[in-house]
This record gives C-alpha cells, structure tokens and sequence, in this order.
C-alpha cells in the first residue's frame, strides 16, 4: 500500500521508530495501543499540514506541550495550523502533546522525551513549578527553544512568554464586574473567581490584578475564591456548588479557568442567580454561552497573533529570522453578545 508521507516524516512527526511506523502501518501487530493512535495521529497532523511541503526553505519541528482543557487546546491547535503555512519560505510542522489533567511527573516525562529525541522548539503551558522549570533548563541545554504560552514560567530559561497582559486582564474584569453591579447596597455583594489551578503564573496574575483593583476602587465588593478544578467539569460544579453555600453574597463571576458551562449549572443546582459572569477566550462553549446572553463579557486577545510570535521566537534561535525582543503581550479586548464574531469554521 503507498502512503502520501515518507516513514521518515511520520516517524518524526510521532516521535516512534522508522521500524515502528513500518509495523503500524502493515499492521504487523507486536505494538502498543497507544504508540499505533500516535502513528495514526501523525498522519493526520501531517496531512492537514501537506499544504506546506512545496515551500522551499528550513523545515522546523515544533513540540506543543499544553496542560489546558481541550475547548482551549482545540483553539491553539487551530491557529497555529493558520499561522505555518504564512510562515514560508520555512516549512513548520507540530506535534502535539495535549492533556486535560496532566500529572506534573508526566508532563516532565514528556518534556524530556523530546529533549532526547529533538525538536526545533517547543511552545509550553505548564504550571509554574519547580520540576517543569528544571525541565526547561534541561531542553535549553541540548539548544531547544521553549516558549511559554498564555501562562508564563518566568524564572526559567524559557525564551519569550506570548499571551495576554495577564495583569490588565484582571484589572478589566474588576471594571467591568463593578459597572454592572452598579453602586454599594447595604446588602454584601459578592464576586466569586474561578481558576482552574493555582500552579498557572497566568491565571495568578489575573487573580492579582483582579484582586488590586477590587481593592483599592471597589473595596465594597467581597471576593471569593475556587480552585483546582482544572477547567474540567464535574469537578468545577462541586467546587462552585460547595463555595456559594458557603457565601450567600455571591452574585458575580470572574472565570479565569473556563468551565462556565459549569459554574452556571452549579448556580442553577442551588437556584441562586449570577447577575454579572466575565470569562476568558473565544472558545465554542463561551461563544454559545455568550449568544445566549448567559455571559456578559469575554475577555478576548489574539491568539493567531500569539502563535506567529511563538514561531518567529523559535526561527529566530536558530537563526533562521531576525533576532527579535520580548514580544509584547497581546492587549485585552472585551467581546460582548453584541459584537460577538461569527464562530470561526473549526469550532
């Protein structure tokens, strides 16, 4: 049977043996279930990648590694596979290691499975700990650029952080939660932030900047707090659920971790109204939440922007782009039902 790609690429792109490959695909057996949904996921990586084989230029390898939901994973993926193709004459291709609850231990695995068997770069959202910052190192040694995505490892040898100002993201929340709240009742009013973990550097300076401007404009506001309910869903209502019985002045939102789906069903469960719910990113769930008029904002940035940074900031350590400076952080842009885009075609 032909195959489109060369073994040699699909070994690559997988991260498997050319001998592996050549099994998986004669179906010769002896190979683990997950190493043959590796194989079978390289070639679909690299058939939606074939636009870009023509292109005369370097070819670079990049290693997505994300510990995020995969409502958000799925928006990454997206623009980044908008991005390569415009990025010519150099050919990118990725290979993507996704997970929703990702053990700190495995991520390091992961991280240094690619430091052994190489990359070009590798764009990263990991939780700020020590283990994942010594990893880092460790791929910065044998020349492998990282780039660090959306959450910053800032005390690492990583290369550049792309992603929002984390800081007035929270800062706009505090804003907007205010101004729709309206002035101080004698009533306690109340906002709850959801975070998915407080590992993430991003999500914390979100919190922090949030947390600032309550402070010092909004002091009449209470605020409240759930976390390490990774943006997955079961474990976002129990959160959620458990902390408005404790609160009763709860009625406002600040979703730093996603799962809105979620933080709403949990106030529905209790009957409890949300008067104000500001969210983060542009993901299917939100765009339908939002429709509905169930949020009332989303804070929103360029993602296809972050991702050409990211891979200009890997061209560059190799030589193959002008050495650039920091990347600005992309700024925040507030997306209501009213001016809301049309769902892009991959969501």
């Amino acid at each position: 049977m032909a195959y489109p790609h060369l073994l040699k690429d699909v070994a690559s792109q997988a991260g498997t043996s050319l001998a592996t490959v050549d099994r998986v695909l004669h179906q010769r057996g002896g190979v683990r279930q997950h190493t043959v949904r590796r194989v079978e996921q390289a070639l679909q990586e690299l058939e939606r990648q074939k636009n870009q084989v023509g292109l005369v230029g370097r070819k670079f390898v990049l290693d997505v590694v994300m510990h995020t939901p995969s409502r958000f994973s799925h928006l990454v993926r997206a623009e980044l596979e908008r991005v390569m193709p415009t990025l010519h004459p150099a050919i990118l291709r990725a290979r993507y290691h996704l997970g929703e609850d990702l053990p700190v231990a495995q991520l390091v695995a992961m991280l240094d499975k690619i430091a052994k068997q190489g990359s070009h770069g590798v764009l990263l959202k990991a939780p700020d700990v020590p283990e994942v910052v010594r990893a880092v190192a460790r791929l910065q040694q044998t020349g492998i650029p990282v780039v660090t995505l959306v959450t910053d490892l800032p005390l690492s040898a990583r290369r550049a952080y792309v992603g929002m100002d984390n800081p007035a993201a929270g800062h706009t929340a505090a804003y907007l939660v205010a101004q729709w709240l309206g002035t101080p009742r004698i009533e306690a009013m109340g906002v709850l932030i959801s975070t998915s973990s407080n590992r993430f550097q991003g999500e914390e300076a979100r919190e922090t900047g949030f947390r600032q401007a309550i402070r010092e404009r909004y002091p009449y506001l209470s605020v409240h707090e759930v976390s390490e309910g990774l943006g997955l869903h079961d474990a976002t209502v129990a959160l959620v659920r458990q902390r408005l019985r404790q609160c009763p002045e709860i009625e406002a939102v600040y979703s730093i971790g996603g799962a809105n789906a979620a933080i709403l069903e949990a106030f529905a469960q209790l009957q409890r109204p949300c008067r104000v719910f500001i969210a983060h990113d542009l993901d299917a769930d939100n765009l339908q939440l939002l429709r509905a008029g169930r949020l009332q904002a989303v804070l929103h940035h360029d993602l296809q922007h972050d991702m050409r940074q990211a891979c200009m900031q890997v061209m560059a350590a190799h030589g193959a782009a002008p050495m650039l400076a920091a990347p600005l952080c992309s700024s925040v842009q507030v997306v209501t039902p009213y001016n809301a885009p049309e769902p892009p075609s991959y969501l």
